[in-house]
């Protein structure tokens, strides 16, 4: 299952960029033998302002594919769980995962209504970059506790 993180934005050249590209790395080069990969992250801008305009760019993507939005009301899944669900995804017969961060105003409420899954990373607000590092992180983790590999501790 192909994994991909959707986000509204580019980001400039920055250590969460280089974290991002580390983990996203890391969770493809260990996925692969599980059926969960490769990983990339695809940015995509609107030229018009609004979250309906960034809608307009992101739904082009997600046609075909699971879609988990990353969303303050959705699921904060603890790690153990979060492997779990991708494997359930993955199991179930999806060939893509598109896991998506909308812009600085979040995601446009009909695009909300019409995807599979929604994930908190608790009730905090978090910069648009650390989201984006953290999400990736979170996707290697789910990898190496899939794998049976140590560096999810208890």
């Amino acid at each position: 299952m192909k994994l991909t993180i959707l986000a509204v934005g580019r980001l400039p050249r920055s250590p969460e960029v280089d974290l991002v590209k580390t983990y996203v790395d890391r969770a493809t080069a260990g996925g692969r033998t599980l059926g969960l990969g490769p990983v990339e992250v695809l940015e995509v801008e609107s030229r018009k302002p609004g979250k309906a305009a960034e809608a307009e760019v992101i739904r082009p993507h997600l046609i075909g594919a699971h879609v988990i939005a990353c969303d303050e009301r959705g699921t904060a899944y603890p790690s153990r769980a979060f492997a779990a669900e991708l494997a359930r995804i993955r199991d179930q017969g999806a060939r893509r995962l598109v896991m998506l961060i909308g812009g600085a105003d979040g995601l446009d409420p009909d695009l909300l209504a019409s995807v599979n899954g929604k994930l908190a990373f608790g009730p905090q607000t978090w910069p648009h970059a650390l989201a984006r590092v953290m999400l990736a992180e979170q996707i290697y983790r789910a990898v190496t506790i899939l794998a049976g590999g140590p560096y999810h501790r208890d």
